[in-house]
């Protein structure tokens, strides 16, 4: 691996710079700095197991990776958080954090050292207790899968299949920021005590394993889980999981980059914790602003499945997935489906979207089998289809959309989505319905945030 390839960049390497100027920590809270001419050498000889709430521990680059691993199973709060954050080389590399030959120093003893290269979540030393406010950013992490294996607890051991650059096995107020999982089973994994979890700005990409469906480059299931600003990148060639599998209550996807993986997005029953599916916010899925693409050879042709996939229909989220404001692409040379829903009580409330096809129109297709589409104002290609399948459900046409042969992007080749001055999308947006978050940002290439310029009329699409 080159270790100068992944950096900070645009706003990201913006904010972290002015991160370094201003660094400052409470009163009374330790600083714990790593790296070459740092008190700390190893990331093993830092007191994991006494951090208490203000503490940061500040992980400096260095040519070799960190072949180590470690548990964070601490409590910070609200005002005075527990940091852990990676100090970019004078080019902007990511510290590397490398998970296959990597050692636990023995002092630090917890359970499921095979499912993660970083833990969130209980130890016995630690003691344990439900991780609360904790940060961790800047950090490249990777190397959590078969048949790589790690000096822990019990000697030499080898990952499980469905290990995790980072596994967050329960934890509160949680942000992980800017960081780059990869090369792992799962890129992030966050199992269902979790509540309060937000992904920002981070770059997963290349996880999974050959010829397995169950694992991704993002899996979680918490009370209350936020994407926003990330780049989900293909998976590892030959891996057949999706990119984003959620089962939460309370999920919001907003101005993300999602491309390939055999689904964009699998929003399915949570399965895990009976208090999500009772959650009202279980019923309520916010997905805005992304750019979703379909690859030809990408797998399955469905971008969206929303619902379950468990078969206890019962326990399916039987809601509604808010959709709007999004760029929807395939280069696929067939049919595409936009979305899929798991019974005939899920809704898709879709809402100022570019769905496009670069093939024939007819190759646009909406539903699958089941379901309600309430269609409101978008902009599609001329020919789409209800569906290609045997549609037993409905859509129910609330404004009249855009049809035409292309949307205007001004370099579809270069993956520039912005519309170009002839765009129809242009100004074209209709009134969002009652109730839904406004669009107040968008994403940028790659890992950035742009404020929206306060404008009456909105474009179609996610720019």
């Amino acid at each position: 691996m080159n270790m100068t390839t992944h950096k900070t960049s645009g706003l990201c390497g913006l904010w972290f710079s002015l991160g370094l100027l201003f660094f400052s920590v409470p009163v009374g809270a330790a600083v714990y700095e790593v790296g070459p001419g740092q008190k700390h050498a190893s990331i093993g000889s830092v007191p994991w197991e006494a951090l208490k709430a203000g503490d940061t521990v500040r992980i400096h680059w260095r040519t070799e990776p960190y072949r180590e691993k470690w548990v964070l199973c601490c409590r910070g709060t609200k005002d005075k958080p527990i940091t852990v954050t990676g100090v970019a080389g004078t080019d902007g590399q990511l510290p590397v954090i490398e998970g296959q030959n990597a050692t636990t120093r023995p002092g630090l003893n917890y359970w499921g050292q095979e499912r993660g290269v970083v833990k969130i979540g209980g130890a016995n030393v630690p003691a344990d207790t439900m991780p609360a406010y904790i940060v961790v950013e800047n950090l490249d992490i990777s190397g959590g899968r078969p048949p790589h294996v790690f000096n822990g607890r019990k000697g030499m051991t080898a990952y499980a299949k469905d290990a995790a650059a980072i596994i967050v096995e329960k934890a509160e107020h949680l942000v992980l920021r800017n960081l780059v999982l990869h090369d792992s089973g799962n890129g992030l994994m966050v199992s269902a005590q979790s509540r309060d979890v937000r992904v920002e700005r981070c770059h997963l990409h290349g996880n999974g394993n050959p010829a397995s469906i169950t694992e991704h480059n993002a899996y979680t299931e918490c009370a209350g889980m936020v994407f926003e600003g990330n780049h989900f990148g293909p998976l590892r060639e030959g891996c057949a999981g999706n990119n984003l599998k959620d089962r939460s209550a309370g999920l919001v996807v907003r101005h993300n980059w999602i491309e390939g993986g055999n689904r964009q997005l699998d929003l399915v029953d949570a399965t895990g914790n009976p208090a999500l599916n009772a959650s009202p916010e279980y019923r309520h899925t916010h997905v805005y602003g992304n750019v979703l693409i379909e690859r030809e050879g990408d797998g399955n042709n469905q971008f969206v499945h929303y619902g379950g996939d468990s078969g206890k229909e019962a326990g399916y989220r039987k809601g509604v997935l808010h959709f709007y404001h999004n760029t929807v692409i395939s280069t696929r040379k067939s049919s595409i489906a936009v979305f899929r829903v798991s019974s005939p009580d899920e809704t898709v409330e879709c809402h100022n979207n570019i769905l496009f096809v670069d093939s024939k129109g007819k190759n646009l297709s909406l539903m699958c089998k089941l379901g309600v589409l309430k269609l409101g104002k978008n902009w599609l290609n001329e020919g789409w289809v209800p569906s290609v399948d045997d549609f037993k459900g409905r859509i129910e046409t609330l404004a009249s959309s855009e049809l035409g042969k292309e949307p205007g992007f001004v370099a579809f080749n270069e993956q520039d989505f912005s519309l170009g001055a002839m765009s129809p999308c242009l100004g074209a947006a209709a009134d969002l319905p009652a109730g839904l978050p406004p669009v107040e940002l968008r994403y940028e290439r790659h890992q950035q945030i742009v404020k929206m310029p306060a404008e009456t009329r909105r474009n179609i699409g996610a720019w």
